[in-house]
């Protein structure tokens, strides 16, 4: 199945086959720029094009001093050294080339909204790579360097000019080639950051990599002034020997005696024990103006070993990009003057940025503590300006330090807001459902209503003496306990004498009038008054649900209102269970009241209980069952008592009898009754007993 790509960069249209019949194969190694596998080899690459940036400049090095001061020679274990490196870092710059070959791009017209449209085709992406970077990512992959430090230094030719004309075709060379591999790094900065967008995701490693890039200009200012200090030295020689070079000397100088590839030669050894040469350049006679590179002469760096010779180089760059070239003394040598510019520019701009870079990630890692920080010191004055109490500060100081210890001065719900629906769905379930399953009465919900409370919960932090919902004041969020006990607490609205606490812990809830609110079938926009205070006594993790949030569940989702789901409500509610327990004491109490009535009357003679079976009868007078226990009270009646002529009319018999249906839970006529207080017993009187 074809279809069509237009793109703007050729002004053609291409017909694409995604399947490529004729060329299967090439579909399937076409790699996505944003896969993880590009991302994780651009990351590699990087450290390589690093690496290379360091490894270049260690070709300046390659010329030294005999450690007798007579001759130039090349240090050839470091030029082989450095070459199989560079070899490899090259390697890789070559599979860059492949894998950019490799790699689709976004066609510039479909980048209206979103991310866009990848081509995949082979032959664009080929024809778009060979026209932009190409050329660029082929002259720093080339190993000039390593061919002309074989052909020049190990197969040396005749001329003696060796070690200073091979140094000085290396760095040429390498200078070249220098060039585009910091454009490769620069545009693969951009590449990453585009993609992941940062190179470094820890403040402390983004300091570091800062860092690094200032040792790296330090380690190739290093190595030039080296390269540069070696070459006035050799200019230095070859002015005396030319000097030396008349019919008046004897044995005349040859520029050839300062190869140390000579120094057998009879010739060589005569002029060197008549020849003024290394006293004339030497620093203590100042005869040659050597400039910034004066340190480098008097302390025969070149004539050491290499890990001395690279420390005091590193060390003189980065202590002159510190300082600005301040402290460098030049001679009229133009390239010493243009060198000690650069120097003084680049320190300038380096160093700003270094200073920038390190103070924006340090901030980055302490924003949130600073943030915290003037907070708590705003917050102290505003306390101190408005008279505070000392026990209500320390309880807002003892909150702040709660809060920070729990969310480190994160905004979650801003973070959640910013997500996509079904992302910030997937977090909150995460985040919830395993806390909200330890509350029993959510665990006899099913998954679907789980996700739909998940999704509206928010986290509640509150601190040791705080009060979550007072008793009469409106009911706005039901909250369920996570860690932590908090006590609920009623007088029955303010009764005297009346008190009623619990201790509410881990997987309990308070706040349920409002369950009973939101399952009302006609709105009220009137909250309901909360029955009972609740007070932290320790620190209190909870979520929370909101009214209109749990209005809407309930609304939505008609099983909340179940009769299985309304039991369960009612069997772990702290208030259904106080409030029965309540019904059944003041039952108790009416029933050993009237007990202990009707023992005294029998004791005392004025009546009795008798027990017959009597048929019960229905409203219409027809008899329904026949032989239930009914219950006949006989006042007995004396002739000699006082007042019995009077009562006998009124304590006749009188029968007792109760009926109770059978509960049937097929019977569509039994409603199931909703979620309202039932009326609290009175226990300062009991009307029944009268």
């Amino acid at each position: 199945m074809n279809t069509l790509q237009l793109y703007a960069s050729s002004g053609l249209t291409k017909t694409l086959s995604l399947g490529h019949k004729d060329k299967p194969w090439l579909s399937y190694k076409i790699l996505d720029p944003q896969s993880d596998f590009v991302n994780t080899w651009n990351h590699i690459f990087f450290v390589a094009c690093i690496i290379a940036l360091f490894l270049d400049p260690l070709y300046f090095y390659v010329p030294i001093i005999s450690t007798d001061f007579t001759c130039m020679t090349v240090d050839y274990t470091l030029v082989r050294a450095v070459t199989l490196l560079r070899s490899m870092v090259d390697a890789l710059f070559f599979a860059h080339i492949i894998v950019k070959f490799r790699t689709a791009f976004v066609a510039p017209s479909s980048r209206v909204v979103g991310r866009g449209d990848l081509v995949r085709d082979p032959g664009v992406i080929a024809r778009r790579y060979l026209k932009s970077d190409f050329i660029v990512d082929l002259v720093a992959t080339l190993p000039l360097p390593q061919i002309t430090s074989y052909l020049v230094i190990v197969i040396p030719g005749t001329d003696y000019q060796a070690p200073d004309h091979a140094n000085g075709t290396i760095v040429l060379i390498v200078f070249l080639q220098y060039i585009p591999r910091v454009l490769i790094l620069i545009t693969l900065n951009e590449r990453i950051m585009k993609t992941a967008g940062v190179i470094a995701k820890i403040s402390w490693s983004g300091s570091a990599f800062t860092l690094l890039f200032y040792m790296l200009a330090s380690h190739i200012i290093g190595a030039t002034w080296y390269f540069f200090s070696f070459k006035r030295q050799h200019a230095c020689w070859i002015q005396v020997c030319e000097g030396e070079r008349n019919s008046t000397h004897s044995p005349s100088c040859d520029p050839i005696f300062i190869d140390c590839s000579v120094s057998e030669l009879p010739e060589r050894n005569a002029w060197l024990e008549h020849s003024s040469l290394y006293d004339e350049c030497a620093t203590e006679e100042q005869q040659f103006p050597f400039g910034i590179f004066y340190d480098a002469i008097d302390k025969q760096v070149a004539e050491t070993n290499f890990i001395r010779k690279y420390c005091y180089c590193l060390w003189w760059g980065l202590k002159n990009l510190s300082s600005y070239g301040q402290n460098l003394t030049t001679s009229t040598y133009i390239l010493e003057i243009l060198f000690s510019m650069v120097i003084c520019i680049l320190g300038l701009i380096l160093f700003s940025y270094l200073l920038g870079k390190m103070q924006n990630y340090v901030q980055s890692t302490t924003a949130k503590l600073e943030d915290w920080r003037i907070r708590r010191r705003d917050t102290e004055e505003w306390m101190r300006h408005r008279q505070l109490p000392e026990g209500l500060r320390e309880r807002v100081r003892r909150f702040l330090q709660y809060k920070w210890l729990a969310t480190r001065g994160v905004d979650e719900e801003s973070i959640l807001q910013s997500l996509p629906l079904d992302l910030r769905r997937t977090i909150q379930r995460h985040l919830c459902l395993a806390f909200v399953r330890r509350v029993p009465f959510f665990a006899q919900m099913d998954q679907q209503l789980l996700d739909a409370i998940c999704e509206r919960l928010y986290s509640s932090l509150n601190t040791r003496d705080t009060y979550l919902i007072r008793e009469g004041d409106p009911v706005n969020e039901m909250i369920f306990i996570i860690r932590g006990q908090v006590e609920s607490s009623t007088t029955n609205g303010g009764r005297a004498g009346f008190y009623n606490s619990i201790t509410l812990k881990t997987g309990d809830f308070c706040g349920e009038e409002l369950l009973t609110w939101a399952l009302m079938p006609v709105s009220t926009l009137n909250l309901p008054l909360s029955t009972r205070t609740v007070k932290s006594l320790t620190e209190v993790e909870a979520f929370a649900l909101r009214a209109e949030d749990l209005k809407f569940v309930s609304s939505q989702f008609k099983r909340l209102h179940s009769k299985r789901l309304q039991h369960a409500f009612r069997y772990y509610s702290h208030q259904w269970r106080g409030w029965g327990a309540s019904f059944i004491q003041a039952a108790w109490r009416r029933y050993k009241r009237r007990k202990k009535a009707v023992e005294l009357a029998i004791k005392e003679g004025l009546y009795e209980i008798v027990e017959e079976e009597y048929p019960v009868e229905d409203s219409a007078g027809g008899a329904i069952e026949s032989g239930a226990e009914g219950l006949a009270v006989e006042y007995a009646t004396d002739a000699d008592s006082p007042g019995t002529a009077l009562l006998a009319p009124r304590l006749s018999t009188k029968r007792l009898s109760l009926r109770v249906p059978a509960f049937n839970p097929d019977d569509s006529s039994m409603k199931m009754p909703k979620l309202f207080k039932p009326t609290d017993p009175d226990f300062s009187a009991d009307h029944h007993d009268n």
